[in-house]
């Protein structure tokens, strides 16, 4: 029989985190015009999708030939990769539904 879980103790006493520093800004040349921002901002955030993708990829392979060393680091890019897969099937309906909503519009 296992004892019960006592309190937690020392909470108080963890240290604070620290700030993450910004990323470096995309290697993508910025297109000029007044949709320049946003077509540079979904290029870079496909190319980021396929690169948290590979790596994922990457990972699954290791851990199906037994040479994969940390099973935590094939999970954390699995999550990051549905997430990030996620994210942007939600801009593409988003953007689908604005799409809808412009053409409803009368001229």
């Amino acid at each position: 029989m296992t004892s019960p879980i006592s309190g937690i103790s020392g909470i108080g006493a963890a240290l604070p985190i620290a700030p993450v520093a910004p990323s470096a800004p995309s290697s993508t040349p910025a297109v000029s015009g007044p949709n320049g921002d946003f077509a540079s901002m979904l290029s870079s955030g496909l190319e980021n999708l396929q690169k948290v993708q590979g790596r994922a990829d990457e990972l699954a392979v290791q851990a199906a030939n037994g040479t994969l060393s940390d099973p935590a680091a094939y999970t954390m890019a699995s999550t990051e990769a549905a997430l990030a897969t996620q994210l942007t099937v939600a801009v593409r309906n988003k953007a689908v539904e604005a799409f809808t909503e412009i053409m409803r519009m009368q001229a």
